[in-house]
């Protein structure tokens, strides 16, 4: 697994424990108010973590301001569809729409930024669409807008995954937090003078000062995460949350899943595991050949082969 991959399994993590704590606010606070209070202590990370090394101005110093706005308007219209799924729907029937994500990721890297996508990945997509269908299973089951707002934050996530492999090369990582965090206070401080602002009672403080301190250091670390691999590596990982949605769930909402949904929530987890492999591993789990000792990268070289070209 390599380090990038690493990263974003673990930025998904510390996402989906903010999740959790974002439904514990069953709805009393509006969407407006979870994600100004989120957005403001979220910037507690990025100041205990700055180094000695990163100045300050570099959060004012832009190299692509369009797509640094860009990211920040789908950053902010993305966060409120997920607070709303959040706080309306159980959490396997969110984090299953929110799983369509990596699907948008493939299409739109492949178009935008012209990476190549192995034919042999889009089985894998298919069989991760079907998951989704099996788990929320529409026409069977009543929908609610939560799941379209849950729908609305796949495509809005992709976008930010597309847009932070663009931007991570060349902005600093100070300068993308301090643009999203600036979108995020300004158009939910607006929302909460429109909507009516209620004060937080100590408690929910608290739980909104924990959801901001997971999410702003998993935003940093999958910020680094897209640094270090292409766009269509790091989407998978997202599935990862499923089981953090199942676990949590039932110990904290009383949320159980049937048997249908356990076989696709296992279809949709196989499907992401095997899209984070390499090519190479694919080719040989498909022809039922043996990859224990040997390493595969993505660029195709043996561990062997890689120390002997650096």
């Amino acid at each position: 697994m390599s380090r990038g991959v690493f990263l974003a399994i673990l930025a998904y993590g510390l996402f989906s424990c903010a999740d959790a704590l974002i439904k514990s606010t069953g709805g009393a606070l509006s969407v407006f108010e979870v994600g100004f209070f989120t957005s403001l202590f979220a910037i507690l990370p990025a100041v205990l973590t700055k180094q000695k090394s990163e100045p300050w101005r570099e959060a004012l110093r832009f190299h692509n301001p369009l797509l640094l706005n860009l990211r920040g308007i789908s950053g902010v219209v993305g966060s409120a569809c997920v607070i709303y799924a959040f706080t309306h729907i159980p959490l396997a029937d969110v984090y299953s729409l929110a799983f369509l994500a990596p699907l948008f990721v493939v299409v739109l890297s492949a178009i935008l930024l012209k990476e190549v996508i192995p034919r042999r990945r889009w089985p894998l997509m298919l069989l991760s669409f079907i998951g989704v269908l099996i788990v929320v299973r529409p026409g069977f089951r009543d929908l609610q807008l939560g799941h379209l707002a849950a729908l609305a934050c796949a495509f809005f996530t992709a976008s930010n995954t597309i847009l932070l492999r663009s931007l991570a090369p060349t902005e600093h990582r100070l300068g993308i937090f301090a643009v999203v965090t600036t979108y995020a206070l300004t158009v939910n401080s607006i929302g909460m003078l429109v909507w009516g602002f209620e004060m937080p009672s100590l408690q929910q403080l608290g739980t909104l000062l924990a959801i901001g301190i997971l999410g702003g250091i998993g935003h940093l670390t999958f910020i680094n995460a897209t640094s270090f691999v292409p766009a269509n590596q790091v989407a998978p990982t997202q599935y990862t949350q499923m089981i953090w949605a199942i676990a949590l769930g039932a110990a904290f909402y009383g949320e159980y899943v049937d048997l249908p949904a356990v076989f696709g929530i296992a279809l949709l987890a196989a499907a992401g595991l095997l899209n984070v492999l390499s090519d190479e591993r694919i080719d040989m789990i498909m022809r039922g050949k043996s990859i224990a000792g040997t390493k595969v990268f993505r660029t195709g070289q043996s561990e062997a082969e890689k120390r002997a070209t650096t």
